[in-house]
């Protein structure tokens, strides 16, 4: 079984009981490993109320983990085991997990959680370990643009350089010729409002007429929303967790409907429980956020395997994943990794981390990567990726037709 050092609320969410048998995903071996555990880690949320993106990660990489160890594992016969620990949301505590991490011995990467001024702080000690750092969900650009040589840290996510360009695009596309940022006061919003600000040197529209800024566990955003609504904004860019933009959507639903800006949400908020916070209150605020994936939109050759594997841990249907990027990053994340570790034949962090570069192909539920990585290459997703949704009115995400 794996361990866990910290909570794990999406297994008892979900009924994950018995054995664990998965599907042959891999063709190196045709039994169950049994031999010694490589170890992968998780540093994520788990303790965060009302978070669901680290349980999403967890999720993901047990549907791989199980798939891949029902299929024989990896060098030889040795199965994947999972090892969680829990940083909810704080920086030092994080940076505790990685040198706790970097201690185990067989365990050969961590996989990120949501936050990425988290992981910033991080950065360091895990330059320091040369632990390979797969970032499944963590959107600013230096977690990866980094400066260390060798570099690290791999991406299989959104990126902020990506997301506002493309949030920008969304708003253009709706004819919407003014807009205002609403940010987090953190190193995530400084991301995101440089990356506006290299758009906007290349483009005329739409215009940025007001930025505000708020700092975390605000329990009002209105006046920084009035600030843009006074600066004649059509519509609002935000960057924020599910709890602020609750806190947003429910303070603009009060407000007449003619004072209602439309909202384009980077992902933060998909990492909770928004629809529950928000209440009805979201059914009055034209409000879509940026992703990287739908289910509903997955190829049904990919799709079918990994629903198999997913109904035997208590999942029966797509609409019942919350969080489903990071189910879907974290999954294709896992079985790149396990294919790094068969090339590089051993558990050395440095083979691995040179391995990641090396994976020439996989068709995984986001995309067919050819290649995943390169060695001047370490984010995996681009562009064509990208797309709106919107929360249906049951609560699940759905993909905007564009």
């Amino acid at each position: 079984m794996p361990h866990s050092t910290g909570p794990s609320r999406a297994l008892s969410r979900r009924a994950f009981h018995g054995s664990l048998l998965g599907l042959a995903a891999l063709p190196w071996a045709a039994h169950a490993a049994s031999g010694k555990p490589v170890l992968l880690g998780i540093d994520a949320e788990f303790g965060l109320q009302n978070s669901t993106s680290a349980q999403a990660i967890e999720l993901g990489v047990r549907i791989a983990v199980d798939q891949i160890n029902s299929a024989g594992g990896v060098l030889g016969g040795r199965p994947l085991e999972i090892v969680t620990k829990d940083h909810r949301s704080i920086a030092a505590r994080g940076i505790r997990n990685i040198e706790e991490f970097a201690a185990m011995p067989d365990l050969v990467a961590v996989m990120g959680g949501r936050f990425s001024p988290v992981v910033i702080e991080q950065l360091p000690i895990l330059k320091q370990s040369n632990i390979p750092f797969l970032a499944v969900w963590s959107a600013a650009d230096v977690i990866v643009d980094n400066g260390s040589k060798p570099n690290y840290a791999f991406r299989l996510s959104l990126r902020d350089s990506l997301a506002m360009p493309f949030m920008m695009e969304q708003a253009s596309k709706r004819g919407i010729q003014r807009v205002g940022l609403l940010l987090t006061n953190t190193a995530w919003g400084r991301s995101n409002r440089a990356a506006v600000d290299k758009y906007s040197a290349a483009h005329k529209l739409p215009k940025v007429v007001g930025t505000t800024w708020y700092n975390w566990q605000e329990r009002s955003l209105i006046d920084k929303y009035n600030k843009l609504l006074e600066a004649d904004a059509q519509a609002v860019l935000l960057v924020a967790n599910d709890d602020e933009a609750a806190t947003l959507v429910k303070e603009m639903a009060a407000l007449p409907k003619d004072k209602r800006l439309p909202v384009l949400s980077h992902w933060g908020v998909t990492g909770g429980r928004l629809f529950k916070e928000a209440g009805a209150a979201l059914k009055e605020v034209d409000f879509s956020v940026v992703q990287t994936f739908s289910f509903f939109r997955a190829r049904p050759a990919v799709l079918e395997p990994f629903m198999a594997t997913a109904r035997k841990l208590g999942v029966q249907r797509i609409e019942d994943i919350e969080s489903p990027v990071g189910v879907a990053h974290a999954y294709d994340m896992t079985h790149i990794l396990a294919k790094a570790i068969q090339l590089a034949g051993t558990t050395d962090r440095a083979a691995i981390r040179d391995a990641l570069e090396k994976v020439k192909l996989h068709d995984g539920l986001v995309k067919r990567y050819a290649p995943p990585f390169t060695p001047t290459r370490h984010e995996a997703l681009g562009h064509d990726e990208l797309l709106m949704a919107r929360y249906r009115e049951d609560g699940v995400i759905m993909p905007v037709q564009t």
